[in-house]
C-alpha cells in the first residue's frame, strides 16, 4: 500500500534522483524541459507515492504551458516515475488517475504530454495532430487528453511556456 500526498519542497531532491534513475542521461536536454523553466509547477497536482516505509516508489509532476495563437492554458504532464523496484504494480496507473482526477476537479481543461501511445492510450491519451511540441520532439509522441469533452476540439499550435 502506498500513501500518495503532494510533493513537498523536502522530497525534491529524492524526486529528481528517482527521475535520474528512471529516465535516460541528458533528460532535462529535452524541449519539454525548456518550457518547464521559470515557471511554477502546478503542487496540487505533482504527487509522491511512498510505501509503508517511507521510501519514494513514484512521483508525477504538471506543469502549465500555452498552446496555439489564442494561447490556451494547458497540463504538460510529466515526468512520471516509478522505481525500477515497483515498477508493474500498477503504481503509475494510480498516479495518473489520481492527478487527473485531482486536475479535473482544480478546472483544468485539458493535458499535454510527449511519450508512449500505447501505454497512455489506457488512460484516454490521444495523439494531437495539429499540436506542435517544440523540436527535437516527435510528432506522433505528442498526446492530449480532454478533462472536459471536447477540450481539445478545433485547438491547434506551437505549445509554448506559460505565462500569466
Amino acid at each position: 500500500m502506498y500513501e500518495l500526498r503532494e510533493e513537498s519542497p523536502d522530497d525534491w531532491w529524492e524526486v529528481e534522483a528517482l527521475y535520474d534513475t528512471c529516465f535516460a542521461p541528458g533528460r532535462e536536454a529535452l524541449s519539454s524541459y525548456r518550457l518547464r523553466e521559470d515557471v511554477a509547477r502546478v503542487g496540487p497536482l505533482c504527487l509522491v507515492a511512498r510505501d509503508g516505509n517511507g521510501i519514494l516508489a513514484g512521483a508525477i509532476r504538471y506543469w502549465p504551458v500555452a498552446v496555439g495563437e489564442d494561447r490556451l492554458d494547458a497540463l504538460l504532464l510529466g515526468p512520471v516515475a516509478v522505481h525500477p523496484t515497483r515498477q508493474g504494480e500498477g503504481l503509475g496507473g494510480v498516479l495518473m488517475e489520481q492527478s487527473l482526477a485531482a486536475a479535473k476537479a482544480l478546472n483544468w481543461r485539458r493535458v499535454i504530454l510527449v511519450g508512449d501511445a500505447p501505454y497512455y492510450g489506457r488512460f484516454g491519451f490521444n495523439r494531437l495532430e495539429h499540436v506542435d511540441m517544440p523540436p527535437p520532439t516527435n510528432p506522433a509522441r505528442v498526446l492530449g487528453y480532454a478533462l472536459t469533452q471536447g477540450a481539445w476540439d478545433g485547438i491547434a499550435g506551437q505549445v509554448t511556456r506559460y505565462a500569466p
